[in-house]
């Protein structure tokens, strides 16, 4: 059943989106990163590490976590540090060092690394002599795979860099690039303190073409302050005329009892749903007709684009970066907040800096929570991550992967998922769950019936972000 072929374009039904849109996981990860708990340690991901040391050949992806930002722009969720003081970078920089130091005494060297992303917080916060610095010492211990294979990527703020860092940033190996941008709108940009004049973006997307990327991905965001469907929709225009690879379209999460700088936005400035439903639907629709194919959740591709045409071969997938066309295998995490992946265990670092610190200094990893996976974590890992790459779940290939009968094994959770086969967003028969184009922007309602933890009750759908 798995697809070899174009799918069909996406559908957009009012209606369904409204009844089963609701809150859900963006499923970057299963068991989802808010069931870690306290009582997995450093020592534990030190076995896992231990095992890793003999499957040197098996995939690897690396995560760097830089969490400095210059200026904080209000509607940010991350995990960053707001800072003018340049200096914070050296020493941060001696303990990513450190903590690879860590890493490489308890999995040894020689293992191939096909994938390495840096995430913030504001990655080009760090000076180009550091940043060198830091991936001389990966190329000292990893075998990264060839530049035309590899997939080496790097948020920007495009406010930080200028054509000349972007060549150096693509001579040290990077040739991937993601920029942020939100929204072109200068009264949405002042509402958010993120002031950037649309000139510097698209000329900035021209330069790293110019310099050699292979890959230029924009992230935008609906339901910030003061947007309209009109703003936004001339935002989306411009970014369409711009021409990256790749489009992120996020939802903006109004959540100020958990992110402070989210406490500045006047409430009273934000689109009603209504408009914000107004706004993505119509993006959605404009993309569509730009040639841009719909990956899944919320990210966009050119037809031509490598995670285009990973998905229609049926060789798309996704870590906690987002998708990927490589196969993301395990993925060591370095860096405050960071989170690992590593065999049977999620691993994730100190989100606060000093304890960060004081772990590095003490000789031992940062990890301060996590999760061992066990059989029934991985044969749900599999059909969810199955349904947000590739729109399906073939019963065979289950099979064949897990050893399991699905219709058998998920008699409940396909019974769970009538309303949406009625509504006709999903179809499930002899050869497995397909999600239909009608259902696709409900693709994490769909994922949701496979997820185990969701019945515990220890956390409310509401505390997700909008599917829809």
């Amino acid at each position: 059943m798995l697809t070899t072929t174009e799918p069909a374009p996406l559908e957009i039904d009012e209606e369904l989106l409204e009844r089963f849109g609701g809150r859900g996981p963006r499923y970057t990860s299963y068991p989802t990163a808010d069931r870690f708990h306290d009582r997995f340690t450093h020592e534990d991901y030190d076995r896992a590490l231990m095992r890793r040391a003999d499957r040197r050949d098996e995939p690897l992806g690396l995560y760097v976590h830089v969490p400095f930002c210059r200026t904080i722009c209000w509607y940010c969720a991350c995990n960053k540090i707001g800072t003018k003081h340049q200096e914070q970078s050296s020493p941060y920089l001696e303990a990513l060092l450190k903590e690879l130091w860590l890493l490489r005494h308890r999995i040894g060297t020689g293992h191939r690394v096909s994938h390495l992303h840096f995430g913030g917080g504001t990655p080009t916060f760090m000076p180009d002599a550091e940043l060198g610095r830091l991936i001389a010492a990966f190329r000292e211990t990893f075998d990264f795979a060839p530049d035309d294979d590899g997939e080496y990527s790097i948020e920007i703020d495009p406010r930080t860099v200028d054509a000349a860092r972007l060549r150096v940033l693509r001579g040290l190996g990077m040739n991937r690039v993601s920029l942020g941008v939100q929204d072109f709108d200068p009264e949405v940009q002042k509402a958010v303190n993120r002031i950037q004049p649309r000139e510097l973006t698209v000329a900035l997307i021209e330069a790293a073409r110019d310099s050699g990327f292979r890959s230029v991905n924009v992230d935008l965001i609906y339901g910030l302050p003061r947007q309209t469907p009109d703003r936004f929709r001339r935002t989306v225009e411009q970014t369409i005329a711009a021409g990256p690879d790749r489009i992120a379209l996020y939802h903006y999460a109004h959540l100020p009892t958990l992110f402070k700088p989210q406490r500045r936005i006047a409430e009273a400035d934000l689109p009603s749903s209504a408009d914000k439903g107004r706004m993505f639907e119509e993006a959605v629709r404009l993309f569509e007709a730009a040639g841009y194919r719909y990956l899944g959740l919320d990210h966009f591709a050119k037809a031509d684009d490598e995670l285009a045409i990973a998905q229609r071969e049926g060789r798309l997938h996704r870590n906690f970066q987002g998708y990927t066309s490589h196969d993301p295998g395990d993925l060591i995490a370095l860096g405050v907040s960071a989170i690992a992946s590593v065999g049977d265990v999620y691993a994730q670092n100190d989100k606060l800096l000093q304890g960060y610190y004081e772990a590095l200094a003490a000789d031992r990893l940062p990890v301060v929570r996590g999760i061992r996976l066990n059989r029934e974590d991985f044969i749900r890992r599999d059909a969810i991550q199955s349904l947000m790459c590739r729109f399906e779940l073939d019963w065979g290939w289950l099979a064949r992967r897990r050893g399991v009968d699905g219709p058998r094994h998920f008699a409940r959770e396909l019974a769970s998922l009538a309303p949406l086969v009625d509504a006709g967003a999903v179809r499930i028969d002899a050869t497995g769950v397909a999600v239909l184009p009608r259902g696709r922007l409900l693709v994490r309602a769909v994922a949701m019936a496979f997820d185990e933890y969701l019945g515990s009750g220890s956390r409310p759908a509401g505390g997700y972000s909008r599917i829809a």
